[in-house]
């Protein structure tokens, strides 16, 4: 999977600019706020997911215009495609292949491409919610009705939420709830299963690529904790799932929420059996986080059959030498996009493409 082209019109402070990019490695240059970054984010909404920045549609169009529009050109599934978007203030009207989508999460699982930035910092540093958003993230990726579970599971958890609110005064609550526990039991377990097949999956990746990227200094492993079973290996999660649902419903009654469940588990990032996020230095943390979005690229690769594009935001300030060669040098194979503002760490690129970025034009200069 590799992006041929992307063109731009009036995406953030860029008015008309075109990218086309090598198959390997791809640094873009410049100043911050020059427009770096913005590139990386018009590529990552093409796998149908909304802005890595968290930003609102309407920041993403160029003061003064109504709205924005991306083309990108790229292969997957054995062909050319071509996808366009158009971001107004209330949607992302995209069409792939000259066919018009019911929405932008409809390109989900056609382009894939993982995402490292300074606030993926959190997936080490911040709560289990960042965590679980990794791993279901991934997963959607690389199977879109994942999504659609988690949807379903949502919106179960809420109703059943709804009936804790009101459980003492309503009897239909009380008579109401137990459907509910079973609707939810079962799509929890569900997410809870792929999770762990995926973790399986991930765990040898991060740990080869985090001894590349730390030169073996400690060895990362990984581990899921789910919050209503401690024997993960058991054939009767579900079971085990309602029967905690029904044990803890006086003390979710109290809460006001639902206790339990895949919405309050958390992944364990270990580094020489000791928690990242408690442990870990900001060094670790980041070489951490870095292995873990390089062994989701490898994951999808794997469960796809594809390998994802690697969108790298500002990656290389706080590596040493040798972890800044580690990624311009040894992912073969893969497309990477690598924003930077310091051009000394290019001279380590033996071979690739280097783009500079200044007032939002760009410029290229090949290195071969």
């Amino acid at each position: 999977m590799t992006v041929k082209r992307i063109e731009l019109f009036d995406f953030r402070n860029i008015e008309a600019q075109e990218l086309c990019a090598c198959d390997g490695i791809n640094i873009i240059s410049g100043e911050n706020g020059q427009g770096k970054t913005n590139i990386l984010e018009a590529i990552g909404l093409f796998t149908g997911t909304r802005s890595f920045r968290g930003a609102r549609n309407i920041q993403m169009i160029r003061h003064g215009k109504e709205f924005s529009r991306l083309k990108m050109d790229f292969y997957a599934q054995g062909r050319d495609q071509t996808a366009r978007m158009t971001v107004t203030k209330d949607s992302r009207d995209t069409t792939i292949n000259d066919v018009k989508q019911a929405a932008a999460s409809s390109l989900i699982g056609r382009f894939c491409a993982v995402v490292f930035s300074p606030d993926k910092m959190m997936l080490v540093s911040g709560s289990a919610s960042e965590r679980r958003k990794f791993l279901d993230a991934a997963i959607s990726q690389a199977f879109p009705q994942f999504a659609s579970l988690l949807v379903k599971y949502n919106t179960a958890l809420a109703q059943r939420n709804a009936l804790l609110k009101k459980y003492e005064m309503s009897q239909s609550a009380r008579a109401t709830i137990d459907v509910w526990d079973t609707q939810i039991s079962v799509l929890g377990s569900q997410i809870v299963k792929k999770r762990l097949a995926f973790i399986k999956n991930l765990s040898p990746s991060a740990e080869r690529f985090y001894e590349g990227i730390s030169s073996g200094r400690e060895p990362l492993s990984l581990e899921y904790e789910c919050s209503f079973s401690s024997d993960l290996g058991c054939d009767d999660l579900e079971a085990k799932y309602l029967q905690c649902l029904r044990d803890s419903i006086s003390s979710d009654v109290r809460a006001g929420f639902t206790q339990h469940g895949p919405h309050r588990d958390d992944l364990l990032i270990l580094l020489g059996g000791n928690q990242a996020r408690i442990y870990g230095s900001q060094g670790q943390k980041r070489s951490a986080v870095l292995a873990l979005k390089l062994a989701e690229a490898d994951q999808l690769a794997v469960l796809t059959g594809e390998q994802p594009v690697a969108l790298l935001d500002d990656v290389m300030s706080e590596l040493d030498q040798l972890r800044q060669d580690y990624l311009l040098n040894r992912l073969e194979g893969w497309q990477v996009f690598i924003t930077c503002c310091d051009p000394g760490s290019l001279r380590l690129l033996d071979k690739g493409s280097i783009f500079d970025v200044c007032g939002g034009v760009i410029t290229r200069t090949d290195k071969n």
